[in-house]
């Protein structure tokens, strides 16, 4: 009797492991709804800048993009939208980071925004920076915060950096540099707006000086140019990356 129920009892646990395996394997809807459609989400981060009109609403900016993320949040609900917008007295800076998709609409929104002849917004915007699947948030909400002349940095004092900061790549690693010291604040991790920490750190503002000369640049494209770069074909040479005997003797 005594084996019977040892037999028993050893069956019934091989078959609840033979249960809780298949539940394992088996794809439930909730899997595909939530985690499978997470998991295909590719993070981006997009930095812009733009000059503001004269005498521009700057607090009509951040209602604008406030409204334009709600929507956005609605189309892509399973696709957060974290960043900040800081709105200097002369121009933007405006970090966005999500999907793919969402990041296009954000231009097509600023390419619509400098097309616009009547109350515009901004001029003259530009990507300074796309990064593709970065490891992780620099903001772990969005935000928008309207800077005072009297917070924002003042000019570098060493002549030497003002002229190394004269190459378009030195301003932008400052730029991203300034941004990561920024969301490396104790205060930030713990989900603390970052206006409330610029506050009290203004040497964490990205310097305005550095987005003036950011926006003079030419070879930052504005968001038509980067739209139209994005999805045009990419059309490779079929003899790209052949090099005749000639060439290579004579090439140092």
């Amino acid at each position: 009797m005594a084996s019977q129920k040892l037999t028993s009892f050893s069956f019934q646990s091989w078959e609840l492991k033979d249960t809780e395996v298949e539940d394992r394997d088996r794809e439930t809807m909730f899997d595909v709804f939530y985690g499978k459609m997470r998991e295909k989400i590719v993070l981006q981060r997009l930095i812009v800048i733009a000059r503001l009109p004269y005498n521009a609403d700057r607090t009509e900016l951040g209602a604008h993009y406030e409204k334009l993320n709600f929507q956005l949040s609605k189309q892509y609900i399973w696709e957060n939208m974290t960043g900040l917008l800081l709105v200097y007295p002369s121009c933007l800076l405006h970090i966005i980071e999500s999907s793919r998709d969402i990041l296009v609409s954000v231009l097509k929104d600023l390419r619509d925004l400098q097309q616009q002849t009547d109350g515009t917004l901004l001029e003259a915007p530009k990507v300074v920076f796309m990064a593709h699947d970065p490891q992780s948030r620099l903001f772990q909400q969005w935000s928008c915060k309207v800077l005072e002349a009297a917070q924002i940095p003042g000019g570098l004092k060493s002549k030497q950096l003002q002229e190394e900061e004269e190459s378009t790549e030195t301003l932008v690693c400052t730029l991203l540099s300034t941004l990561q010291n920024l969301s490396k604040h104790p205060e930030i991790s713990k989900k603390a707006l970052p206006g409330s920490v610029l506050d009290e750190n203004p040497d964490l503002i990205v310097p305005q000086h550095i987005l003036e000369k950011l926006l003079a640049r030419d070879e930052l494209q504005n968001p038509q140019q980067y739209l139209q770069m994005y999805y045009s074909p990419l059309n490779v040479p079929m003899d790209f990356g052949q090099v005749t005997r000639s060439r290579c003797l004579t090439t140092v």
